[in-house]
């Protein structure tokens, strides 16, 4: 992502102010979150303002919005769009901007809880939406590859070839039908309410497609981001099924790993933390290490 010669921070910072100013929102003591897929602050009182990095966000956030909605007004457990604000998203120099309401979490939820949740929403109907289908999971890891300036010659050719032969294999992977998928499952995006019950946040990868690509980020959180295998266990066990017990786990466990670096290429130019887990993941990855530890922010 270009982030015109300045950090990713300092940029979002720069968004947030000018795109509060025009609706009449005060950014004043914002506080940033996240920076990640999305730079994610805090406004004063009961609101969360997202700003998306991704290049195709424009175009998929009016749908994850109409989700949200549709999920919340079906009694799911999610986060819901601040609809005060209208004509969401708001574009700013190329930035996709939404608003939601904030939610007062405490405490850290767990994987069984995160397995209950999923349940429910594989059991959900498909949303009356133009819903993308969730058929190249590699493609915006491709899309950043081919447009990264942090990557030498031969990390970029390798990374290539390397999408080139897990989207063949993913394509041979033998699923069940189309569910309503989160698309980014992680106990990250689970909140824990102060009363104890759980709500779902960041929509932005919600698709239709195959359940095991919302499950397998747990089972990816043992691989790389320090869940324990009684974590997954109790995972499974709320789910209802152990995807460890699929014939395809295997290959969706490498999809899983060249997706989690595609993020890095892309914010690596303007984010110091991106800069330093990049290399991490490449290495391991290269060296085909399977367990290597990495992290979603900068070790203490």
């Amino acid at each position: 992502m270009k982030t015109m010669g300045r950090p990713l921070a300092e940029e979002a910072f720069g968004v947030l102010r000018e795109v509060c100013g025009q609706i009449g929102l005060d950014p004043r003591g914002a506080q940033l979150m996240r920076l990640r897929s999305n730079a994610v602050f805090k406004l004063r009182g009961e609101m969360v303002v997202r700003i998306a990095t991704a290049p195709d966000a424009l175009t998929r956030l009016p749908v994850v919005l109409a989700v949200a909605r549709w999920l919340s007004d079906r009694g799911f457990p999610t986060v819901r769009p601040a609809d005060e604000i209208p004509d969401q998203p708001i574009v700013y120099g190329g930035r996709a901007v939404t608003f939601w309401r904030y939610v007062r979490s405490r405490g850290r939820p767990t994987t069984r809880q995160l397995g209950r949740v999923l349940r429910n929403l594989h059991r959900e109907p498909v949303p009356p939406m133009a819903l993308r289908r969730l058929t190249d999971p590699l493609a915006e890891v491709r899309h950043a590859v081919d447009r990264a300036e942090v990557l030498t010659t031969g990390q970029r050719s390798w990374l290539s070839d390397r999408i080139e032969e897990l989207t063949g294999r993913w394509l041979d992977l033998e699923t069940g039908s189309p569910v309503l998928l989160h698309g980014d499952a992680w106990i990250d995006n689970l909140l824990r309410c102060q009363d104890g019950h759980v709500v779902l946040c960041d929509w932005d990868g919600v698709a239709v497609g195959p359940r095991e690509w919302d499950l397998v980020h747990t089972y990816h959180g043992q691989r790389r981001f320090g869940l324990s295998a009684a974590d997954v266990d109790d995972f499974a066990r709320a789910y209802g099924s152990d995807l460890r017990l699929w014939p395809g786990y295997g290959t969706l466990m490498e999809v899983r790993d060249m997706y989690a670096v595609g993020i890095h290429i892309r914010n690596a130019s303007g984010d110091p933390f991106s800069r330093q887990e990049l290399p991490r993941r490449l290495d391991s990855l290269a060296r085909g290490d399977g367990h290597a530890r990495w992290y979603m922010a900068a070790p203490a």
